[in-house]
């Protein structure tokens, strides 16, 4: 099936205007996550970018704020969706967004099962945009298409991999039928001209897994924090959300607890439909309206996670001033410690007593709430484009 394309209400773009470069040898300057570039705005020629996404976790929230927070900046993007089509309410977050311009497809994502036939017609359709859009510099948000011979300068994204996840919450070897997919993640990191991850904890992984030394620089996500709405009041209950379905997320834990604690536990995301009728209350499917409000009335955030290299959702109920419960693991700990309560990820009794703690002690629940709220802000979603763009720029000029 030949993917549609589906161009949202953007500005007028003039070839004029685009930065263009050759890809021929670029020296990268590096930059500590927790600085950010001076950049004024508007103070360059408009850029035009090609990323890649998807539309099924969290690589879409993380576009979107992206490419929002790039826009005064000058930077128009080319979306171009795999993995399923956007939703209803995801074609909703975008419509508004002045500098995205939106290509869908459902070509198989490098993760699902047998991708490679739909991974190399994927190919041919990136080229395609790359040659009909002209972009400066190709963003990609996966590996594979890392090897592909474009003419302008490309970085991948490193937000996630199967075989740090394997290791994280599998813990076995791994089976052969992921031989093809690690050696796809390692052509990708070989061959892109920048690698950027979230966290230096998921940088460390790429490196001891895939024995990769190249380029590579740690740039935390960021969201715009909620607008303060004073009609809605923090209530007796606790969320946990995301891909249900996904093991990392550690759901089995929260539900083993969900009867032994006096609050009621709620879970929004898709999961399995043989999960219903556990303890923990099902929400199924939020939108991002829908989220907001829950997080805004959930007064503990609980996702005892054993692999999370970022975790936009963490990043979200700490915005909404939740206490956070979460997996002591290396990235979460980068993040989040002192501004969360961490628990081994298969310590049923500690998560537990973390929970009941916090219920049971009002104004240590409301003082991790702040806390969790002031780490929050550091990762705003316009530290985040400053970064990015420094980057695009360092492509560009070599």
């Amino acid at each position: 099936m030949k993917p549609s394309i589906n161009l949202t209400p953007v500005h007028k773009w003039e070839t004029s205007d685009l930065l263009v470069s050759s890809s021929a040898g670029r020296r990268i300057a590096s930059f500590d996550s927790t600085t950010t570039p001076r950049l004024e705005r508007r103070e360059q020629r408009r850029i035009r970018l090609l990323m890649t996404a998807d539309a099924i976790g969290g690589v879409w929230n993380y576009s979107v704020n992206l490419i929002r927070a790039l826009a005064p900046y000058g930077v128009d993007v080319i979306l171009a969706t795999m993995g399923r089509r956007p939703s209803a309410d995801q074609r909703r977050q975008v419509a508004t967004i002045s500098n995205l311009c939106l290509a869908e497809s459902d070509f198989k994502l490098e993760w699902m099962d047998d991708p490679w036939t739909d991974i190399n017609r994927a190919s041919d359709w990136l080229l395609q945009l790359e040659s009909k859009w002209k972009p400066a510099v190709i963003h990609l948000n996966g590996y594979s298409h890392s090897a592909l011979p474009w003419h302008v300068p490309h970085l991948v994204v490193a937000h996630s991999c199967v075989l740090s996840w394997w290791a994280a919450v599998r813990r076995i070897a791994l089976p052969n039928q992921w031989l093809t997919y690690a050696e796809r993640v390692a052509e990708g990191l070989r061959t892109a001209e920048l690698v950027i991850a979230p966290t230096a904890a998921m940088l460390a992984e790429l490196r001891r897994i895939y024995q990769w030394d190249g380029r590579g620089v740690v740039i935390w996500n960021g969201l715009v924090p909620p607008a303060p709405d004073t009609s809605i009041s923090k209530q007796e209950f606790l969320l946990t959300a995301g891909r249900l379905w996904d093991e990392a997320k550690n759901l089995p834990a929260v539900e083993a607890i969900a009867q032994k604690i006096s609050w009621p536990v709620y879970a929004a995301g898709e999961a399995e439909a043989s999960a219903q009728g556990c303890s923990v209350r099902r929400l199924g499917y939020l939108s991002a309206p829908e989220m907001r409000e829950w997080m805004a009335r959930a007064s503990i955030y609980v996702l005892p996670a054993r692999y999370e290299p970022f975790g936009l959702s963490i990043l979200e109920a700490a915005l909404s001033q939740c206490a956070l419960v979460i997996g002591d693991i290396p990235s979460l700990r980068e993040l989040w410690e002192g501004a969360a309560w961490l628990v081994a990820p298969d310590d049923i009794s500690e998560l537990r007593h973390a929970l009941m703690t916090l219920i049971r002690q009002p104004a240590l629940r409301g003082e991790f709430a702040v806390r969790a709220r002031d780490r929050a802000r550091r990762y705003e979603p316009e530290r985040m484009a400053k970064q990015y763009l420094a980057v695009y720029h360092n492509l560009l000029e070599g």
